[in-house]
């Protein structure tokens, strides 16, 4: 029987000693599509993609990874060959140069592909020559993906992969992650960047404290917990009372803006017209619910940078 899933987990636990690290988690994953494990430190995320991968021990639970069970030494033996990790602490050679590192995995690997084809795919042709301890942080983190990738493997899981990163190398980092999708390789993506799981994750599962807190698309969770779509209002003092005193739902001051949620495009039109029947002058955008505000009414919380609830 042929499935259309990657991954199986069902009421997973992971104790050590009296700390519940993952408490009954149950998901999918499906072939062919980027997952995104949304959640802070410390929320189970690598705990679990640990426990895929093999390299720990479920307490309690069933975990199925294409149609391995890795808590099973035997099926996990096997299962290796078919799924590539980067892990939040990926290293490699410092004194080998970036072709030499990749090349020293593809031959662990049988040389299922080419180290010039990883190259390729990751965008390090211009570094191939450049031993490992030179690169920077982002470049670190392209020769992490194509060794993840030296097994030419089914499933690939990235544990927190643009960590540190500045904003352009994680972008860059992304426009790679899309590539895996393009060829057609399932990506497990764990991360705490809202944006990241908002724009490369078909379906997004999140986690805190080791529990699932909510799972959809990102577009499902938006409308179910994003608070729909509202208006961004700027305009001086007078336009700030007029917004906060007379408008029929609940606006929120945020600095020199007031921001005002809208359900239906003619509660948004009554707004901007009340304000200029007033002869008060304004600008204005509107701004749909996002991950981060999904999140933030799910957990009462934001993620920092840094990873950390706040």
């Amino acid at each position: 029987m042929i499935t259309m899933l990657a991954i199986e987990v069902s009421e997973l636990v992971k104790k050590y000693g009296e700390v519940v690290a993952v408490n009954r988690i149950s998901f999918k994953v499906f072939k062919g599509k980027v997952f995104g494990f949304l959640g802070p430190n410390g929320a189970g995320k690598t705990t679990t993609v640990e426990i895929l991968e093999g390299l720990r021990q479920p307490t309690s639970g069933s975990v199925k990874v294409l149609g391995y069970n890795p808590s099973r030494p035997e099926e996990a033996s096997k299962l290796k060959w078919k799924i590539g990790i980067l892990p939040q602490d990926f290293n490699a050679l410092d004194r080998l140069t970036v072709k030499e590192n990749i090349n020293l995995f593809c031959a662990l690997y049988g040389n299922r592909i080419s180290a010039e084809e990883l190259i390729k795919l990751v965008d390090l042709g211009d570094y191939k020559k450049v031993r490992f301890y030179k690169l920077s942080g982002g470049l670190k983190q392209r020769v992490g993906l194509a060794v993840a990738m030296a097994g030419d493997p089914e499933l690939v899981f990235l544990d927190e992969p643009t960590s540190g990163l500045d904003p352009r190398s994680r972008r860059e980092t992304w426009k790679i992650i899309e590539g895996l999708k393009e060829l057609g390789k399932t990506v497990f993506l764990t991360t705490h960047y809202m944006d990241e799981a908002e724009n490369l994750s078909d379906e997004i599962t999140i986690i805190n404290k080791g529990e699932i807190v909510a799972h959809g698309t990102p577009e499902e969770l938006i409308e179910n917990y994003g608070g729909g779509k509202r208006l961004i209002i700027r305009g001086d003092g007078e336009v700030l009372n007029v917004l906060l005193g007379e408008t029929g739902e609940k606006p929120v001051k945020v600095g020199g803006e007031v921001r005002v949620p809208f359900n239906k495009p003619s509660e948004a039109v009554k707004i901007l017209e009340m304000l200029s029947l007033k002869g008060l002058n304004y600008d204005f955008e509107v701004e749909k619910g996002s991950i981060e505000d999904v999140f933030l009414k799910l957990v009462g919380a934001k993620i920092t940078e840094e990873g950390e609830l706040k």
